[in-house]
């Protein structure tokens, strides 16, 4: 796969997606969207279960192209953010884990892609926000839809009609983010998590983070039948009956992702 935006390194069960153009501040353009479509496709080919993202240089992702979207009319508009919903709907619903490592600014689309991952752990140097409402428009990619469901609708209406830019801290305290660490550790420790997620069952994780994004969905008596599905989904994979009789006869599980 010949990559222009990104570097990416799979190793046993997991994988390093740097975004590569930091003199650009990783900036999210077509191409860029482009080229992360079709690495997710790659990804679930070579059933990789974590996948750490994070950005190169300074920057996690510093917002979408401005100066292409300056250029476009209305329907060029709604192309480009139906096409940034898509891919990230597809990190969302990949059977991967995401952890975003957000290592500078996640800015506008930057801050929806940290959104879009299944966990977001930063440095003391990230600093989070969408600022579209400066520039007239408002965020595309699904900051309107996931940061209220992550942070709560109160501050996710502060975080973007005001336009703010917001520290590791307080994105740590708003709820956007579960770990702030030094900036030189950051990239090791989120990739100790891959690691230890690599070792669990892939489908098995698929299946608990498509249990979890159910339940915002549905009305309050049909949730516990929704997880009673997925749950009976694990005792249809070879994995999730070996995770339980390794437990009855007391030694490690030996998972196939099967």
């Amino acid at each position: 796969m010949n990559l222009k935006c990104f570097e990416l390194t799979m190793e046993d069960g997991w994988a390093l997606l740097e975004m590569a153009r930091p003199e650009k501040l990783n900036v999210l353009d077509e191409g860029v969207l482009r080229e992360l479509h079709q690495i997710l496709g790659t990804l679930k080919e070579q059933k990789i279960k974590a996948v750490v993202l994070t950005g190169q240089g300074k920057a996690f992702a510093a917002g979408a192209d401005v100066a292409a979207m300056a250029e476009m009319d209305s329907q060029a508009a709604q192309d480009f953010s139906r096409f940034g919903n898509k891919v990230f709907q597809e990190i969302e619903d990949h059977p991967a884990v995401f952890i975003a490592a957000v290592n500078g600014y996640a800015l506008g689309g930057g801050c929806e892609l940290a959104l879009a991952c299944d966990l977001r752990w930063a440095s003391t140097r990230a600093s989070f926000a969408q600022p579209e409402i400066g520039l007239g428009i408002i965020p595309g990619f699904g900051g309107t839809q996931r940061l209220p469901r992550i942070i709560g609708a109160t501050r996710a209406k502060e975080w973007i009609l005001t336009g703010r830019r917001y520290s590791a801290q307080e994105a740590l305290a708003a709820g956007l983010i579960s770990q702030v660490l030094e900036p030189e550790v950051l990239l090791q420790e989120a990739t100790k998590l891959a690691q230890e997620l690599a070792q669990k069952s892939g489908p098995i994780l698929a299946i608990a983070k498509q249990a979890i994004a159910s339940s915002g969905t549905g009305v309050k008596e049909s949730q516990g039948e929704t997880e009673a599905r997925f749950f009976a989904q694990c005792f249809e994979t070879e994995d999730g009956l070996e995770g339980l009789q390794a437990f009855v006869e007391k030694r490690a599980p030996l998972f196939k992702d099967r």
